[in-house]
């Protein structure tokens, strides 16, 4: 996959996010925008999109194996706010688990010797999208064109 991808790492309080390499192949933190409501994050990342020249969207989903029934789970939250984004952005938008971002955020924090209390939402970001780029690239994963947009 050839063009730039931007990684979201979604958040009640705050949105991470990161930036593909042009080849698809390594993901970098980007900013952490502090969320607004629904309007204010999407002009931002729509802003973001632009000046990245972003060709397509990765949103990590968080994955709960135990929820119980009949309650709104965050999965389906960050879902309905996808929604949202989908509708706000002119790009293919993907869903990617992310299941234990947190930890791996946290990992790079220390390697970065990032304080304690910092915040780790744009590494959260970066390790979703890297993942996702590491599944395209052996085969296991595959970015829906124009054509083919959920």
């Amino acid at each position: 996959m050839i063009g730039r991808l931007l990684g979201i790492d979604h958040g009640d309080k705050r949105i991470g996010l990161a930036v593909s390499d042009a080849m698809g192949v390594s993901a970098r933190e980007l900013a952490i925008i502090e969320s607004r409501g629904s309007t204010h994050d999407f002009a931002a990342i729509r802003r973001f999109a632009h000046a990245e020249r972003v060709v397509g969207v990765v949103v990590g989903v968080p994955h709960n194996p135990n929820a119980p029934a009949g309650v709104k789970t965050q999965a389906e939250l960050v879902r309905e706010w996808i929604a949202g984004l989908r509708d706000a952005v002119d790009l293919p938008v993907v869903e990617v688990s992310e299941y234990l971002t947190s930890e791996e955020a946290r990992r790079l924090a220390r390697d970065q010797k990032r304080g304690a209390r910092a915040k780790i939402d744009d590494l959260a970001a970066r390790v979703i999208l890297q993942s996702y780029l590491d599944a395209l690239s052996y085969g296991s994963a595959t970015f829906p064109t124009a054509a083919n947009r959920p």
